[in-house]
């Protein structure tokens, strides 16, 4: 014999539907999908370094790593100053890439540093350099700078001085 009422049966649909949304919350906590949202790359959460290169001529390289444990964008370009400088180091527009570098933790984003050329003037040997971090609109810098270490003996910095986009490659940093 089969015995229904309204109420047994409303009481058994929400049972089930209760059972589904337990198991449907479980398995989302469990799938990438979960994961945080992806931040700023910033000095807290990148390492930052300069490095000495043997091509081209009056070129350093800027790694930053993410040392983060989220994934972080590098936008734009670094806004790089060098000793007291009064204005930031030229974004070189041709290098821009065709999208944010997004950088899981552990990867790195690179730019290139062209330091002087013939053409430049009003040069001088810089001993500090200050890296601020783009914020999404390219428009300013998020967080506090970082200061990586110079090559010893400082480098030689003119008026054509420039600082690429972040790249994903060191190699496509430095095409430029």
């Amino acid at each position: 014999m089969r015995f229904t009422t309204k109420a047994a049966a409303t009481a058994a649909a929400l049972t089930a539907a209760l059972s589904l949304t337990a198991l449907g919350s479980a398995a989302s906590a469990a799938t990438p999908a979960a994961k945080s949202a992806p931040v700023t790359c910033t000095a807290d959460t990148t390492k930052v370094t300069v490095a000495e290169v043997d091509r081209p001529i009056n070129h350093l390289l800027l790694k930053a790593k993410n040392t983060g444990t989220k994934t972080c964008y590098a936008y734009g370009a670094p806004f790089l100053r060098f000793d007291e400088g009064q204005a930031a180091t030229p974004w070189l527009d041709a290098s821009k890439p065709q999208a944010v570098v997004t950088l899981e933790p552990g990867q790195s984003a690179y730019a290139a540093i062209g330091t002087s050329s013939p053409e430049g003037s009003e040069g001088s040997q810089a001993h500090k350099l200050d890296v601020h971090f783009s914020n999404r609109a390219m428009n300013g810098s998020v967080g506090n700078p970082t200061t990586p270490k110079l090559p010893e003996g400082g480098v030689y910095v003119d008026s054509s001085a420039y600082v690429t986009y972040w790249q994903t490659t060191a190699s496509d940093a430095l095409l430029w």
